[in-house]
C-alpha cells in the first residue's frame, strides 16, 4: 500500500525490509506496469494464446484432410467403378432392339428401369419434406458464407463475437434460399396449401431452436451462471427474426411459387408400385447408420478442435482447413447418398426422397455420439452443465443434419434425372 496523494509506491525490497506490521484502517493495493518493446511481429501477436495444445499444429489438420481426402476420392473412385460399369451394361440392354423372344424376357428382368413409372412419385408428407429440404438448404449457405466470413478475418481472436454475429445474420439473410426452395419443390409436388408450407418453413426451425435455447438460457440464469443471455437481448432476437429472417422466406417463397415446377425426364404412372420387404441389412436404419460413419470420418478431427474452442476455451483458427472439411463433409455425403440411392432403385424400390434425406444426414448421427463421448473427458458433475452441453449439442447435430441431408437429397434427384433422361421408356 502507499499513502494517498502518494507517487512513490513500495516495492517488495522496502516491505521485506520492514517486516510483519499490525493493520490500521483501509489497505489499498496498487501495482505498476512496465512496458516493453516485443521483437514479435503484430501478426504474431496472437500466436501464445492460439498454440495451446501439444496437438495444435498445422501439420494435424493437414493429415487429417489428407486422409479425409483419401476416403472422399477412394469413395468416388467405388462409386464411379461401380455405376459406369453397370449403367454402360443397363443402357445397353435397355436401348437394344428387341426381338420378341427378348421383349417376353425383358418383362421379367429386374432394375431401376422397371420403376421408371414411380421414382418421380412425390413423397408420403411433401409439406414437411419441402419445409426440411428448404430449411436446410438455408443452414447449409448460412454455414458456407459463415467460414468464408472467418477465412477473411471476421472472427478475429480478439473479437470472438463476431462469429455468432456472422452465423445470425447469414442465416437471416439465407431465409430467401429458404423459402425459394420449399415453395418451388412443394410446387412440383403439386401442393394445395402453399401459405403454410411457407408459413412452416419460417416458423418451424426457429421455433425448435429458440425453445430449447429458451430452457437452456432459464437453466444457466437460475444457476446464476454468465452464458445466460439476458432477457433484452432475447427479445432483439425475436424481432430481428420477425422482420428480417420472415419477411424473406415470404420473398423466396413468392418467387419459388412463380417459377415452373421442376421437371422430369419421365412420367409418372397412376398406380403405385409395390415394394418388396428387404433384409434387416438393408433396412433403412442399419444404413442410415453405416452410411454416417463414412462423412463422419472425413471430419472428426476437426470437429475435436471446435469442441475445445467451445468447451474448454481454445482460440480456434484454422478457418481455411474448416472450408476444406467443409467441401470435404458435402462431397462425401452426396456420393453416399447418391450409391444408396442407386442401389435402392436397383432393388425396384423407388421410396427415394426420404431415405436420400436421412443417408445424406446420418452424418449427425455419429457427431451426437461423439459428443457423448466427449463429455466423459469433461468431468462435470453440475447438472446445468449437462442441460447446456446437451442442449447446445442436439442443435448442432440438428443443424448438420437438416443441411447434410438437403445436400444429399439434391445430389440424389440430379442422379435421376440424368440416369432417367438417357433412356428412352414408352
Amino acid at each position: 500500500s502507499c499513502k494517498a496523494k502518494s507517487t512513490k509506491h513500495i516495492t517488495y525490497e522496502m516491505a521485506k525490509s520492514a517486516g510483519p506490521q499490525r493493520l490500521k484502517g483501509d489497505v489499498q493495493f496498487t501495482y505498476d506496469v512496465k512496458w516493453r518493446e516485443s521483437d514479435v511481429i503484430f501478426g504474431h501477436r496472437w500466436d501464445v494464446y492460439l498454440h495451446q495444445t501439444k496437438h495444435d499444429d498445422t501439420g494435424v489438420h493437414w493429415k487429417a484432410i489428407c486422409n479425409a481426402l483419401f476416403t472422399v476420392v477412394s469413395l468416388f473412385f467405388i462409386i464411379a467403378c461401380v455405376l459406369v460399369r453397370n449403367l454402360k451394361r443397363d443402357f445397353a440392354r435397355y436401348e437394344q432392339v428387341l426381338s420378341e423372344e427378348g421383349l417376353e424376357e425383358s418383362n421379367e428382368e429386374s432394375g431401376w428401369k422397371l420403376v421408371h413409372g414411380d421414382v418421380f412419385r412425390p413423397p408420403e408428407g411433401i409439406l414437411f419434406f419441402s419445409v426440411i429440404v428448404g430449411t436446410g438448404v438455408q443452414i447449409l449457405l448460412m454455414s458456407l458464407l459463415t467460414v468464408i466470413c472467418a477465412l477473411i478475418g471476421f472472427a478475429s481472436p480478439n473479437h470472438r463475437g463476431h462469429l455468432v454475429m456472422a452465423l445470425l445474420f447469414n442465416y437471416e439473410l439465407m431465409g430467401i434460399a429458404a423459402g425459394f426452395v420449399a415453395a418451388r419443390l412443394y410446387k412440383t409436388f403439386k401442393g394445395k396449401s402453399w401459405q403454410k408450407c411457407t408459413a412452416v418453413t419460417a416458423l418451424g426451425f426457429p421455433c425448435i431452436f429458440f425453445s430449447i435455447f429458451f430452457i437452456m438460457d432459464i437453466t444457466a440464469a437460475f444457476y446464476g451462471s454468465t452464458d445466460a443471455v439476458p432477457f433484452s437481448q432475447i427479445v432483439l432476437l425475436i424481432l430481428l427474426w420477425s422482420c428480417v429472417s420472415a419477411p424473406l422466406v415470404f420473398f423466396g417463397a413468392f418467387f419459388g411459387y412463380k417459377m415452373d415446377a421442376i421437371e422430369f425426364p419421365v412420367n409418372t404412372s397412376p398406380t403405385p408400385r409395390t415394394v418388396q420387404d428387404r433384409p434387416w441389412f438393408l433396412s433403412l436404419p442399419f444404413t442410415i447408420l453405416v452410411a454416417g460413419l463414412i462423412p463422419f470420418s472425413a471430419c472428426f478431427v476437426e470437429m475435436y478442435f471446435i469442441f475445445l474452442s467451445v468447451w474448454a476455451n481454445f482460440y480456434y483458427h484454422f478457418f481455411y482447413m474448416l472450408f476444406f472439411v467443409w467441401v470435404i463433409l458435402v462431397v462425401a455425403c452426396v456420393e453416399i447418398s447418391i450409391l444408396h440411392t442407386y442401389l435402392q432403385l436397383c432393388d425396384e424400390n423407388h421410396h427415394w426422397w426420404w431415405s436420400s434425406f436421412f443417408i445424406g444426414g446420418s452424418t449427425s448421427i455419429w457427431f451426437f455420439l461423439y459428443s457423448i463421448f466427449y463429455f466423459q473427458k469433461l468431468h462435470i458433475s453440475v447438472f446445468a452443465t449437462y442441460i447446456l452441453y446437451f442442449g447446445y449439442t442436439f442443435l448442432a447435430s440438428l443443424s448438420i443434419f437438416l443441411f447434410t441431408g438437403a445436400a444429399g437429397f439434391f445430389g440424389s434427384l440430379w442422379f435421376n434425372k440424368k440416369i432417367y433422361s438417357s433412356i428412352k421408356v414408352d
